[in-house]
């Protein structure tokens, strides 16, 4: 695939970190995007930043977990002349805490935004992206989807699920021209992550990339439409392939880490 001029995406989590940074680096590959997420004035912010340079946006206040939200982003995907050519989930919470640290409340944002919104607006806009032909469906995900990390038990959940969606749905859609794509950053700068989490990753020696790297790669991946899944950042996707075929390896590695992991994750620091 070349360029996406004439094509229009729709992005989630639109507001800041990967999301605004893929937002922006989608209108250089001339696409119109549907800039979607809750902070009204940093989806505003985005839609500057890209406009400035000539790119289109349009700015969408919108809470995935609201069925009236997901019904109004449908209508407009369905309403689109030539249907809607992308969709990118990038919306995502995470908290590091250990399990018994995390309150029900937390545990449950983290399912729903990250998995059950995802799952509910594909479903919603399906018919838009079927009306387009060849259209993509990327899912940003983690590595922590395929390798199980402690002081993130409900976030691997969550991005595991996604990563199991991803799959399925890829082959669901096996016979039709829409491309499912699942692309797996590693620990990266944005304000997901709490400062007790790089403190901890600079204790581990762990890299963390920056959004706009992590947003070059992912893009990269969309327009190549291959493969399937895509690992960004080495040694993790090692790590993610090891843990698949010999997780004794990985259960060892990490159980060398968990004293540090552990001295960190009962501060309980969120992200959002």
């Amino acid at each position: 695939m070349g360029n996406l001029a004439g094509h229009t995406i729709l992005l989630t989590g639109a507001s800041g970190g990967i999301g605004s940074a893929m937002a922006q680096e989608l209108a250089r590959q001339q696409a119109t995007v549907m800039l979607v997420g809750r902070a009204a004035e940093s989806l505003e912010s985005t839609r500057q930043r890209i406009t400035a340079v000539g790119g289109n946006a349009i700015t969408v206040v919108a809470d995935l977990l609201n069925p009236a939200d997901r019904e109004r982003l449908a209508v407009m995907a369905s309403e689109l002349p030539s249907g809607l050519q992308g969709l990118v989930h990038c919306a995502g919470i995470n908290e590091f805490a250990l399990l018994e640290g995390q309150g029900e409340s937390a545990i449950e944002a983290q399912l729903s935004v990250n998995l059950l919104a995802p799952v509910l607006l594909t479903r919603a806009v399906l018919p838009a992206l079927h009306k387009a032909g060849n259209a993509t469906v990327l899912f940003v995900g983690s590595t922590f989807g395929t390798i199980g990390y402690p002081g993130y038990t409900v976030y691997c959940a969550s991005k595991a699920g996604l990563r199991g969606f991803s799959e399925a749905l890829r082959r669901e859609l096996a016979d039709s021209p829409i491309c499912i794509l699942y692309f797996a950053p590693r620990a990266t700068r944005t304000a997901i992550n709490p400062p007790q989490v790089e403190a901890m990753n600079q204790a581990l020696g762990n890299a963390m990339d920056l959004p706009e790297a992590v947003a070059q790669a992912a893009v990269k991946h969309y327009l190549a439409g291959k493969p399937a899944q895509c690992y960004f950042g080495w040694p993790e996707k090692l790590f993610a392939r090891m843990n698949q075929i010999m997780p004794a390896i990985v259960d060892n590695a990490i159980s060398k880490q968990l004293a540090i992991i552990k001295q960190y994750a009962s501060r309980q620091g969120r992200g959002s």
